[in-house]
């Protein structure tokens, strides 16, 4: 009787060194029923305010394109919870916004913003916190430092102004107009306009022969293009967002100015042309492609990306995206590919978006480096012109 006692217990022994190696011998997969930790991101966006028109619909593609996502399993089986907070166009906001994800939420990264002020306003603080920030708005001072350098913990998805500005000034030079009048909004998107416009104007030969600002909460601007119209000037370079931009354009057809009227890609959206009731037809712009998507030729990269992505909006969301949910659109992807390739590490996340080459996006072929944090060229761009309200490719 004893040694049958004894013979049960080692083989109960036995069983459980077999169960106890069986548990040591876990895999990364969670046990069915139970998903992985949440990886989360961050996006300050102004929904609200006077850039609204910039981040409606860039809160909306962040989020069908976090929903896409999840749907198809997260990155590595990670869900991804993306936490959207409105800086209602506020410089304070952004900042306070910015440092509640990466304090209390701990953020892997942080999208945003829409204007160029509100994510030059976040810039101290992530770079503090050395969190990788993509933002996306258009000033090249937001990735490169007083000396020059890029911002290490920056990056951006919007055409840099110098290489809108670059562009214009060839335009112009290609139509035979080399002295133009230049009016632009009082504030960081306008002077860094203005900053990058007077250097390209410089290197191409155009003469600015007036510069004249405005606010953004401008009604009417009928002063400065007063003195627009008085001047030799053979075109107006306009550098501004709406409403404004629409407000400025509507005052320019008022006073009849007979000559070209030339706008950035600040405008590109349906809200610039709806705004302006008619008078928006006729300005020409340098602009992303997704405007244009259906007209570019089968060769070109972008065009499957700018179609998949026109769509799935449409879908969504009843209406045609925006030069803007672009931008989000380019934020949120590249965010996604760093962490898939850094995993949840900070650091790591920042190394691998300044490695991220050849990636098609809607507002380019992105090339990023290290000496490159934007990494779009001016073949991100074509010319458009706005004609029965509707956007029209221009031969380049």
């Amino acid at each position: 009787m004893l040694k049958r006692s004894l013979l049960v217990l080692l083989c109960l022994m036995l069983i459980l060194a077999i169960v106890g190696c069986g548990k040591a011998k876990t895999t990364s997969e969670p046990p069915a029923g139970e998903t992985k930790e949440a990886y989360k991101i961050g996006a300050v966006v102004d929904i609200s305010g006077s850039a609204a028109s910039l981040g409606e619909p860039e809160r909306n593609t962040l989020q069908m394109l976090v929903d896409e996502l999840n749907a198809e399993g997260g990155i590595d089986g990670h869900p991804v919870k993306l936490i959207i907070l409105d800086n209602k166009s506020n410089e304070t906001e952004a900042v306070l916004a910015a440092k509640r994800l990466i304090d209390q939420d701990k953020v892997l990264a942080v999208i945003g913003c829409s204007q160029s002020s509100t994510s030059l306003a976040m810039v101290d603080t992530v770079t503090k916190s050395q969190v990788p920030m993509v933002s996306m708005a258009a000033s090249a001072k937001i990735v490169t430092t007083p000396e020059g350098k890029q911002q290490p913990w920056v990056f951006k998805t919007a055409q840099s102004d110098i290489v809108v500005a670059n562009k214009i000034a060839k335009y112009l030079v290609g139509q035979g107009i080399k002295d133009v009048a230049f009016l632009s909004m009082n504030n960081a998107f306008g002077d860094s306009g203005l900053k990058n416009f007077e250097e390209a104007a410089a290197a191409n030969g155009v003469n600015i022969l007036l510069k004249e600002k405005f606010e953004a909460t401008d009604n009417d601007m009928t002063a400065q293009l007063t003195k627009v119209k008085a001047s030799k000037a053979k075109a107006t370079v306009v550098w501004a967002i709406p409403p404004s931009a629409s407000i400025v354009t509507k005052n320019f057809r008022s006073l009849n100015i007979n000559m070209p009227l030339i706008h950035t890609h600040g405008i590109g959206n349906q809200k610039f042309i709806d705004i302006a009731e008619g008078a928006a037809d006729g300005v020409i712009a340098p602009m992303g492609k997704l405007v244009v998507a259906e007209q570019l030729p089968e060769s070109d990269t972008q065009k499957p990306v700018l179609l998949s992505y026109i769509n799935d909006y449409q879908e969504k969301y009843g209406s045609r995206p925006s030069t803007f949910g672009g931008h989000g659109y380019d934020a949120f992807e590249l965010t996604v590919k760093a962490i898939e390739q850094a995993g949840p590490d900070r650091a790591k996340i920042r190394d691998a978006l300044e490695q991220i080459t050849g990636f098609p996006g809607v507002s380019g072929v992105f090339n990023l480096s290290a000496e490159d944090h934007n990494g779009l060229g001016e073949d991100s761009m074509v010319f458009v012109e706005i004609k029965d309200g509707k956007w029209h490719l221009l031969a380049n």
